[in-house]
């Protein structure tokens, strides 16, 4: 958690901190009332058929994102869920805890982003900080500055 707030801060990106129970589901995220400050996009580690690509979908949690849907916008074969194993290996993360902030850890660049349009421009999104017992508020704007900020490619879609 502190190398990404060392990171927000490095950047000149203004967050608020929630620290809370650990929360493994959008539902415990709304009953713990985290859900009231702002959205809290669902953040998804999928790979393609093969598993060369891997993929970080951020998207609204209220929709349903449809995987055939998804592969066909973002040019690739079936995809399906990223094991433990990838998780860690390539974010460095555990389930449960899968946020963009990830991407520090991902120093190959080579897990794709795939934002979700219905997120553009929203003032409040809330992610967790590489661990599931806090949450950190940032912009729109400041995720993308935080994304950028990691190098690796970034792809728009409507899920």
């Amino acid at each position: 958690m502190n190398e990404v707030l060392e990171r927000l801060k490095a950047l000149g990106i203004q967050y608020e901190l929630d620290e809370h129970e650990a929360v493994f589901t959008i539902e415990a995220i709304i009953s713990h009332g985290l859900n009231k400050k702002g959205m809290m996009p669902v953040n998804l580690f999928l790979r393609d058929y093969k598993g060369k690509r891997h993929f970080l979908v951020i998207h609204d949690g209220e929709k349903h994102t449809d995987l055939t849907t998804l592969r066909n916008q973002i040019g690739c074969t079936r995809l399906s869920f990223g094991s433990e194993e990838r998780l860690m290996k390539h974010l460095g993360l555990t389930p449960g805890s899968v946020s963009p902030f990830g991407l520090i850890n991902n120093v190959n660049h080579d897990v794709e982003i795939v934002i979700d349009e219905s997120i553009r421009g929203r003032e409040k999104l809330g992610f967790h900080p590489n661990i599931n017992t806090a949450t950190v508020w940032i912009s729109y704007d400041d995720l993308m500055k935080f994304v950028k900020s990691c190098g690796n490619p970034v792809t728009f879609v409507n899920c």
